[in-house]
């Protein structure tokens, strides 16, 4: 093989993972024409199309798939080889691929960057922000960020934030107007803040705690947000009331902003977790998030 193809394969993995010649070029701080030139060189070498290409989208061929998953690990331990020796000389280099839902990032993921690029200016680290399940290890990414309860087991887990609890809050405003609930019976005649889930195009339904006990309890109301970290700003507005987590809306309880709504229905959260899987586990990129997030919890306890 031509030593210029082995140059172009990471070019091509990165087509793969984001899905798309755009996406990789942004990613690789190249132009979308020097990333089809390098792909088109590894093919016409290999003799075989990696991808399927249609005005809509990019997506590897059975060809591309086999290609991919005999070379994809080679170049990952060339990548952490690369990264080891410069942990040797004191430096954390190369790209930190996190996956994050938008509440995540909010809450863990931005406090432990500010220290981490202090630390590590050499280090960088991509955040994909979208909410819902995702498979990190097929979609490539090092490591991912959700609630503990949405973890899956054989991954390791890495605690980010102390329990929290789910709540409720409107403004002093609007319940001064309308009145407070008394049960969550009552939250049927009350205007409340839907989340829509992306996913699969339902309203969520809030997990609270009746009688020691998790219920799912279906509202209504006259707004319907798709991101939940708006929820704080809606209800702020004296919109209704919203559901969200304690941290997100604590400076604005004790200052009065807001007001904690049915507090004894609030339902405990496991807290916020990074995990990955065990064998990217020495990865010195991955370590010193690790390291970083893990003084700043022994900071906050």
């Amino acid at each position: 093989m031509e030593r210029e193809i082995l140059s172009h394969l990471p070019i091509v993995t990165s087509v793969a993972r984001l899905g798309g010649f755009a996406a990789a070029a942004a990613s690789l701080n190249m132009s979308p024409s020097a990333v089809s030139h390098a792909v088109r060189a590894v093919e016409k070498q290999l003799g075989e199309p990696l991808f399927a290409r249609t005005t809509r989208s990019v997506r590897l061929t059975e060809a591309g798939s086999r290609f991919l998953a005999s070379v994809g690990p080679a170049l990952e331990e060339i990548e952490k080889a690369a990264e080891s020796l410069s942990a040797g000389r004191g430096e954390v280099t190369g790209v930190l691929r996190i996956n994050a839902s938008r509440v995540a990032a909010l809450m863990a993921l931005m406090p432990i960057l500010k220290n981490l690029a202090r630390l590590h200016p050499r280090l960088i680290v991509e955040a994909h922000i979208q909410d819902g399940f995702v498979d990190i290890v097929a979609e490539g990414f090092d490591a991912g960020i959700r609630l503990g309860e949405a973890v899956q087991q054989d991954m390791v887990r890495v605690r980010l934030t102390p329990p929290f609890q789910a709540i409720m809050v409107a403004s002093p405003e609007y319940l001064a107007a309308r009145g407070e609930p008394k049960t969550l019976t009552d939250l049927s005649t009350y205007n409340c803040i839907g989340f829509r889930l992306l996913s699969s195009g339902g309203l969520y339904k809030w997990h609270v705690t009746d009688a020691d006990q998790q219920v799912a309890v279906k509202t209504t109301g006259t707004a319907v947000i798709t991101d939940a970290t708006f929820a704080r700003e809606f209800a702020l507005e004296g919109i209704g009331i919203a559901y969200i987590f304690e941290p997100l809306v604590r400076a604005d309880i004790r200052e009065g902003r807001l007001r904690w709504v049915l507090p004894q229905a609030s339902l405990p959260e496991e807290g916020l977790f990074l995990y990955f899987p065990r064998r990217a586990a020495l990865a010195p990129k991955l370590r010193a998030f690790v390291d970083v997030a893990r003084s700043a919890m022994a900071l906050s306890s």
